[in-house]
């Protein structure tokens, strides 16, 4: 890349204003509440962006690209199925219990719903994914360091790692939450742009598509088989094990984005947050999955070898070299480190919470002062921050971040929406029997991953790419937990339903939606994002 001394400037602003945001808003985080849960005071519109922004990191960016460039437009499958209707589902459904019950975590509904059992052992398993998923973010923002100016990849990692703990230390949520929305306009303000030249320069999406291989710009038209696509995984595995499992168990029980949700004003705000951010989720495969397309168009060597610039992931970042002169390629680069800042905030953010209100205050100090769990979560949130630097090496070793994020998702996201499904919606679902049910589910999913993997010739467990074995493993997973729960449930003792009130359906506050503007009605936004996802799907069909 060509960087010019205007892209380091607008590199350095946008840094300085971040850091800027998380000064300011130390003075406000008074209390553990302010810090965690931003006081439950900020707009559906902001939280709905940063609910949104907290779920484009590497992961969205790179990782999307990267996809768009090894299986083409069936990555926005990640959009349409694996992400829409289960937003829908939350805000509709499952956003009145979280709300209502004035949880501060996901894992304190576990608890009041199940036992401290169950809570501790989510509670861990989540503070094992979160650094994991930040790890990744760490591990991209390196890759464009290195690529940007040549640094060594762990001075780049230590680096990106410097700048977040900045401003989630001293902002706690509510400064990670602004940047989000700032975040947000910048992804979409840097990288629109690529999508609109690189379609011109190769003469629309017809001629884009013709110059692709067979399959790879289609939805559904070539799902009747797994061999006949270029995910490798047939039209039962896309809706089992994406569409349901995988998507249901992160955007309804992941409490990464819900925490997000939780710090608005009040229960329809709370509704409308996963509803907000559902309206621009269905365009972005506009400026993630395609610009990999066009990657795969103009680099055929992408993917291929072992030179570290070729890997998927690069997709984004070697558009960006080749479209985007001096000014307009700082831009891209700013959208590129924000959105990496973003997913590592997220999980940063989610981790303290976790991590401090969940395990230390329930295992080590449970009578101590708000202000030293303020403290002290400002001091897990450094300690995260350390954790996820190690974990960044991990992603190395993987041939794409998505393969390796879907992966992560299987083992902790998969089982644990068959507990909550049980939970919410059965009342006889048993303290015992989701305990044991998360723990069988998440073996399930190792035993999966075993088989598919050992022996690396000949694994017992075959898949033509490793997304498809992501999505049968958590598929797999799932099936485990909901049905080895309610076999439990048989034989052990539900709590009685006066401990369950407001936690399992039918006995949750009745939400009234009749004096709501209708654009402020969740019902009826669920509805109109539902027919503008199903649209998407007729269209590339």
């Amino acid at each position: 890349m060509h960087v010019g001394f205007v892209d380091y400037l607008i590199i350095v602003v946008y840094f300085l204003f971040v850091l800027g945001i998380g000064f300011a808003l130390k003075k406000q985080m008074l209390s553990s509440e302010d810090f965690f849960l931003s006081g439950r005071s900020i707009p559906s519109w902001i939280t709905g962006i940063a609910f949104l922004s907290a779920n484009l990191g590497a992961i969205e960016v790179m990782g999307m690209a990267g996809n768009g460039a090894k299986y083409g437009i069936m990555t926005a499958h990640f959009y349409w199925v694996g992400a829409i209707p289960a937003m829908l589902f939350l805000a509709v459904f499952m956003m009145p219990f979280y709300y209502c019950s004035k949880i501060r975590s996901v894992p304190e509904y576990l608890k009041l719903r199940f036992n401290e059992a169950t809570r501790a052992l989510n509670a861990i398993s989540f503070a094992v994914m979160t650094v994991l998923m930040s790890g990744i973010n760490m591990y991209a923002m390196a890759l464009v360091f290195r690529l940007l100016l040549g640094w060594d990849m762990n001075a780049s990692i230590w680096v990106s790692a410097a700048v977040v703990l900045a401003y989630t230390a001293l902002g706690g949520l509510t400064s990670s939450i602004y940047n989000e929305v700032l975040q947000f306009f910048l992804i979409v303000l840097g990288f629109l742009p690529l999508t609109v030249i690189g379609l011109i320069n190769l003469g629309g999406w017809q001629a884009m598509t013709a110059k692709l291989p067979a399959g790879f710009s289609n939805l559904w038209m070539h799902t009747a088989s797994a061999a006949a696509n270029p995910m490798g995984v047939d039209w039962m595995g896309i809706v089992a094990g994406l569409g349901f499992v995988l998507s249901f168990g992160y955007w309804c029980t992941d409490f990464l984005v819900i925490q997000r949700a939780l710090a608005a004003e009040d229960l329809p705000a709370a509704q409308r947050t996963p509803l907000i951010a559902a309206f621009p989720k269905v365009l972005f495969p506009a400026i993630t999955v395609l610009p990999g397309m066009m990657a795969l168009v103009l680099f055929p060597q992408i993917g291929q070898g072992n030179d570290p610039n070729m890997r998927y992931d690069m997709a984004m970042p070697l558009l960006l070299g080749k479209y985007y002169p001096t000014g307009m390629l700082g831009i891209g680069l700013t959208a590129m480190l924000a959105s990496f800042m973003s997913g590592m905030a997220g999980n940063i953010t989610a981790f303290n919470t976790v991590w401090t209100y969940d395990i230390y205050r329930n295992y080590f100090a449970k009578d101590k002062t708000d202000h030293h769990y303020l403290v002290v979560g400002r001091l897990a949130t450094a300690g995260g921050i350390l954790i996820s630097i190690f974990t960044a090496y991990f992603v190395m070793g993987s041939e794409s971040i998505m393969d390796y994020m879907q992966a992560i998702f299987g083992f902790f996201n998969a089982p644990l929406f068959a507990t909550f499904l049980l939970g919410m919606f059965w009342k006889r679902a048993t303290p015992w029997a989701a305990f044991s049910g998360l723990v069988l589910g998440t073996l399930a999913a190792a035993v999966h991953f075993y088989m598919s993997s050992y022996p690396s010739e000949a694994p017992a467990l075959h898949f033509s790419s490793p997304m498809a074995g992501n999505f049968w493993r958590a598929a797999t997973a799932w099936a485990v937990c909901f049905v080895s729960t309610i076999i439990i449930s048989f034989f052990t003792k539900a709590k009685p339903i006066e401990e369950l009130q407001g936690l399992v359906w039918g006995t949750a506050p009745g939400i009234s939606t009749a004096n709501l503007a209708w654009y402020k009605n969740p019902i009826v936004l669920a509805i109109l994002v539902a027919l503008f996802a199903l649209l998407c799907n007729l269209i590339f069909w």
